[in-house]
């Protein structure tokens, strides 16, 4: 794939989006990770927020159990805009590191349409790789982007429309949707808020960018077992991972709140 542009378009927009900042309300989010019931680590994530933009930073950090089994970290940020109920990013950067290396990607958006991307070091050429197509660049949003959504227009929050949608996702190299359904409403209590979630199904769906004929792409299509928790966010028409279930090829991946504050 060629890209577009480099780092200077990443730059620029990145500088706009903060020069019109709004003030925000902030989400202060600590999930629990635990893979098969064993513990492996804590994720954070802290939203500032308004009825128009988002800006989102997360980072995990795992224990030594896990760090025996893969020792890598991470963190992302993005930020971008929400207009007219839909999710518009700006820019988007992840870092990954493990003992054998540390990978970093940053992309510009506009409109929901790729402007950018720089992914250091780059990815090696797979004959498997489904190609992208210039289609698989517009309309998306960023894996931090996705982590915002709208609430329902009417009605309450965590109603079935909480789940009514398709989100179109693309990471910087591989393109997929991920579809939610609903599948009910539960009660959870978590420091900073007590209240109903929505529980969503997911269906993941590759579109390109991925490797066709490896084992973990066949079984995450083919995968029932995914699901994901929206709770409201206080003062604000927005929702936000309570919960996230996921089954993989090694047992049941559980990313859940253990505080989902509103700080005022």
């Amino acid at each position: 794939m060629r890209r577009p542009c480099g780092g200077a378009v990443v730059a620029f927009v990145a500088l706009c989006a903060l020069a019109n900042a709004a003030p925000a309300e902030t989400l202060r989010v600590v999930y629990d990770i635990s893979l098969l019931g064993l513990p492996l680590g804590t994720g954070h994530v802290e939203a500032k927020l308004t009825s128009t933009s988002y800006a989102v930073d997360g980072s995990a950090k795992l224990n030594a159990l896990a760090q025996l089994v893969n020792n890598s970290r991470g963190a992302s940020n993005g930020h971008g805009a929400i207009v007219d109920g839909r999710v518009s990013p700006s820019a988007f950067a992840t870092t990954a590191a493990s003992s054998k290396a540390t990978r970093t990607i940053r992309m510009a958006l506009k409109n929901n349409a790729v402007a950018g991307v720089e992914i250091s070091p780059p990815f090696g050429d797979s004959p498997d790789r489904t190609p992208l197509r210039p289609g698989d660049l517009r309309n998306v949003v960023d894996p931090v982007g996705a982590y915002v959504f709208t609430a329902p227009k009417t009605g309450s929050p965590v109603s079935a429309a909480a789940c009514d949608r398709t989100v179109p996702i693309f990471d910087g190299y591989t393109r997929f949707d991920l579809k939610l359904s609903y599948s009910g409403e539960k009660e959870v209590k978590a420091k900073g808020y007590s209240g109903p979630v929505a529980i969503c199904s997911v269906r993941y769906s590759p579109i390109a960018g991925h490797r066709k004929d490896r084992p973990a792409t066949k079984f995450m299509e083919e995968n029932r077992d995914i699901q994901i928790w929206l709770a409201p966010v206080a003062g604000l028409s927005l929702l936000a991972p309570y919960r996230v279930s996921i089954k993989t090829m090694v047992g049941v991946l559980d990313i859940e709140a253990t505080e989902f504050s509103v700080i005022k």
